[in-house]
């Protein structure tokens, strides 16, 4: 959740030009994180919540390159993407070890 608020905050800055694009796959991005891990412990079954966490695992991947695209068009400064780069490692690997207790 608090990653999803500050990728909201940083993508206000993002240009007009962007705003069928990469303003709103990034946001897309970053609601699906949580949205599919509260989905997942909504489920029946540790299989489903684990396929769930599994997604919201590949949504953050996604926002990496999303946040490295936004870097590379000067949209967001080197030390912006690092700081929200490191903050979706951290989720990573809390979701990471989360399956991992399941299994």
């Amino acid at each position: 959740m608090d990653l999803t608020e500050k990728l909201y905050k940083e993508t206000e800055g993002l240009p007009d030009t962007e705003k069928f694009g990469l303003f709103v796959q990034t946001r897309k991005c970053a609601v699906s994180i949580p949205s599919n891990i509260a989905e997942g412990a909504g489920r029946n079954t540790k299989g489903e919540f684990i396929n769930f966490l599994g997604i919201a695992s590949g949504s953050a991947s996604e926002l990496q390159t999303q946040i490295e695209l936004c870097r590379r068009f000067n949209y967001v400064d080197f030390d912006t993407a690092k700081q929200l780069d490191d903050t979706i490692e951290e989720v990573q690997k809390m979701i990471y070890n989360l399956i991992k207790s399941l299994r």
